[in-house]
C-alpha cells in the first residue's frame, strides 16, 4: 500500500470521491502543511494554523496508479484558484499535493507541466506540491461525512 495526501477544497467531497476509486483502501480526512500541533477543525478554519484540509489516500498501486489518482484530483477542483474552491475561501482550501515519495513529487510536477502545455486550464495551476510533514487526523464527525448525512 502507498499513500498520497491531497488538498482540493472542503475535504468532505474529496474524501467521498476518492473512496469510490477502485484500488483505494482508505481516505481519511484531516489536516496537513501547517504549524500548529494537533489542530482542531475550528483552528484550521480560522486560517491561522497554516493547515490545508486534506484527504490522505491509501491505495494499492497494483490496482490504481498514482497518475490515475492525479487524474481524479484534477477533476475534483479548480487547481488555478489560489486559496479558494467555490464558495470556500482561505488557505485551508488551497490546492495541494503532499507527496510521500520522490517519485510522487516528480510525477506531480510532470503532470502539472503537461496540463499547462495542453491548455486544459485557462489560468496557471497554483497547486502546492510539498512533502508530507505531519498528517493530523480530522475529528470523527468529519470522517465519511457525506455517508453519515445520507449523501450518495
Amino acid at each position: 500500500m502507498e499513500k498520497v495526501t491531497f488538498g482540493a477544497g472542503c475535504f468532505w467531497g474529496i474524501e467521498h470521491a476518492f473512496r469510490k476509486v477502485e484500488g483505494v483502501s482508505d481516505a481519511p480526512v484531516g489536516y496537513a502543511g501547517g504549524t500548529t500541533p494537533d489542530p482542531t477543525y475550528e483552528q484550521v478554519c480560522s486560517g491561522q494554523t497554516g493547515h490545508t484540509e486534506v484527504v490522505q489516500v491509501e491505495y494499492d498501486p497494483a490496482k490504481v496508479t498514482f497518475e490515475e489518482l492525479l487524474d481524479v484530483f484534477w477533476t475534483l477542483h479548480d487547481p488555478t484558484t489560489l486559496n479558494r474552491q467555490g464558495p470556500d475561501i482561505g488557505t485551508q482550501y488551497r490546492s495541494a499535493i503532499y507527496f510521500h515519495s520522490p517519485e510522487q513529487e516528480t510525477t506531480a510536477i510532470k503532470a502539472i507541466k503537461a496540463l499547462e502545455e495542453n491548455g486544459q486550464f485557462r489560468n496557471p495551476i497554483v497547486t502546492k506540491i510539498a512533502p508530507i510533514d505531519t498528517f493530523y487526523l480530522g475529528e470523527d464527525y468529519h470522517q465519511r461525512y457525506f455517508e453519515k448525512q445520507g449523501h450518495h
